[in-house]
């Protein structure tokens, strides 16, 4: 068979693809990502009791702001891995200001408090179960991503598994703030991050098993 009768064969059945499939994979499974862990959540751990009381703080929502953030921009960065030869652009910097940001609130909490109250703020009552606890409710989160990403082209699959560890990372914090009583930027900074990062590294081990094409 000629080089031409074998491009035309194999062109004759393709059908173009919607324009926002990937962004539409994404949104499901981040969908589906939210469901499952806080079916996970309530399951497993429950919506801390003074959950109303705790909403009237500001810290509250600074952390939930914090996960989303992440979240947000976890998104857009494996939006754009998902596409063979696309440039990471300014996502991955994006990715790094939550981080900055509470870590600097981190650094001032620390350096405001008294010597004796920096540990308690930075183990606070959950620091050996916190990373833990959300690396379990980011479990369906990373399932969903990963079959997001399977649907699309990715390149570079070890880091776009560690992106959808990310994500699922993000998104597993964000409903695990429902449930956890810290709320000190110390604790967040580092207990918060290990628990992200549990994901991200057991994406970035399933990314090149998973997501060959």
């Amino acid at each position: 068979m000629k080089t031409d009768e074998l491009i035309h064969l194999l062109a004759a059945d393709a059908t173009p693809v919607a324009r926002h499939r990937i962004e539409q994979r994404f949104a499901l499974a981040t969908l589906a990502g939210l469901v499952g862990a806080g079916m996970a959540l309530m399951a497993w751990f429950g919506l801390r009791p003074d959950l109303a009381q705790a909403a009237a703080l500001p810290m509250f929502w600074g952390k939930l702001m914090f996960a989303a953030s992440l979240a947000v921009a976890g998104l857009a960065l494996l939006r754009r891995m998902a596409r063979p030869g696309a440039t990471l652009g300014l996502s991955a910097w994006w990715l790094a200001v939550p981080p900055l940001v509470v870590w600097a609130m981190a650094a001032w909490a620390l350096w405001q408090a008294a010597p004796a109250e920096r540990l308690p703020l930075l183990l606070g009552s959950t620091w050996r179960t916190c990373p833990f606890n959300i690396a379990a409710l980011s479990a369906p989160a990373l399932a969903a991503c990963l079959w997001a990403l399977k649907g699309a082209a990715p390149t570079r699959l070890a880091w776009s598994g560690a992106g959808a560890g990310l994500l699922a990372g993000a998104l597993g914090t964000l409903v695990y703030a429902l449930h956890c009583p810290e709320m000190a930027a110390p604790f967040l900074a580092v207990w918060y991050l290990l628990g992200m990062a549990i994901p991200t590294a057991v994406g970035a081990a399933l990314g090149p098993r998973l997501l060959r094409w």
